[in-house]
This record gives structure tokens, C-alpha cells and sequence, in this order.
């Protein structure tokens, strides 16, 4: 009889849900509507950093509810991960790109900052801008490859959830609990 694990689970699946669909809109709405309305590159530049810098906080709540949720998950099915065949396999995959996303996002957001300071009028930000000059034409391009580098590893994190979810069905447990049982004992033998 399985136990019911809904906080954690709605934790980490809502958390992953807003880091996956925040960084797809920021990617495309966002950033394509800075473009439309920006006028120059510095309008634009400033358009998105303020969006993007108003997101910030939602999104680290976002990805700490699904760490903190894949964690509970992890630990409750522990017992799953040790004896079923192909669980182990996938949740070193779900972590890998969990680790690569989380890089991904973190790297946006110093690329972000540092096009932040360049285009405020902020004297504050001017001057930290002077004391660490940035390639701006570089920075930029690096930023859209990170900005949809997010949803794309995001999105990846949502189809090893969904196998996750196929391999957590009764008919999937037995046979695979059996098959590593039988692998384990091949390896002893």
C-alpha cells in the first residue's frame, strides 16, 4: 500500500510548473515584447531587466519549492530508487538536469545583471557598471542562449517527472523490483 505524498508532490510539481512556464514566457513574451516597445537597445535592455529583475524573486521560490519537494519525494521513495530496475538510472538523470537547469538559471541572472547596470540611469548602477565594464553585444547573445536554455532543461525536468510517474504505476513496480532482484543476484553469483 503506497502512502500519499501531496504537499511534496504539489511542491515540487507547481515549483518545476512556474520555473518551466516563468522562463518559456520571459523567453518569449517578455523579451519579445521589450523588443516591440523598446525603441533602442538600451530602452529594450532596460524593459526586460525590469521584468525579468520583478521575476527573480517568484522564481527562486519556485525552484526552492521544487528542490525542496524533489527531496521529500526522493526520501519517500528511496525504497523505489535502491530496488526497482530503471529508477535509479532516471533520477540520476532527473538530477543531472536539475544541476544543469539550475546553472542555467543562475547564469542568466549575472548575465542579466551585468546588461542591467549598463543600461540603467541609475547613478549608482553607472558607476558600478564603469568599475566592471561589460561586451555588451557578447553578454546579450550569451543571455538568449541562457534564457532558453531554462525552458528547455525545464521542459526536459517535466518529461522525466511524467517517466517518474509510468514507473511509479503498480504494474511497473513488480516486474521492475523483480528484474533488479534477479540482476543483483547474477552479479553475487
Amino acid at each position: 500500500m503506497s502512502e500519499r505524498n501531496t504537499l511534496i508532490r504539489s511542491l515540487h510539481d507547481l515549483g518545476l510548473a512556474a520555473w518551466f512556464g516563468g522562463s518559456l514566457m520571459g523567453a518569449v513574451g517578455l523579451n519579445g515584447a521589450a523588443h516591440d516597445e523598446g525603441g533602442t537597445q538600451t530602452a529594450t535592455d532596460r524593459i526586460s531587466s525590469s521584468g525579468w529583475a520583478k521575476w527573480t524573486p517568484v522564481n527562486a521560490a519556485a525552484i526552492g519549492a521544487h528542490l525542496f519537494g524533489g527531496g521529500g519525494l526522493l526520501a519517500a521513495n528511496a525504497h523505489r530508487v535502491a530496488t526497482q530496475q530503471g529508477v535509479a538510472a532516471s533520477t540520476t538523470a532527473k538530477t543531472l538536469v536539475t544541476a544543469a537547469a539550475l546553472a542555467a538559471t543562475a547564469y542568466t541572472r549575472v548575465l542579466g545583471k551585468k546588461i542591467e547596470l549598463a543600461s540603467s540611469t541609475d547613478p549608482s548602477d553607472v558607476e558600478k557598471a564603469q568599475q566592471h565594464p561589460v561586451d555588451l553585444g557578447k553578454a546579450r547573445r550569451q543571455l538568449v542562449c541562457a534564457q532558453w536554455a531554462v525552458p528547455a532543461l525545464t521542459g526536459c525536468l517535466v518529461v522525466l517527472n511524467a517517466l517518474h510517474g509510468e514507473q511509479q504505476r503498480p504494474v511497473e513496480q513488480v516486474p521492475g523490483m523483480w528484474q533488479r532482484a534477479r540482476s543483483m543476484t547474477h552479479l553475487t553469483s
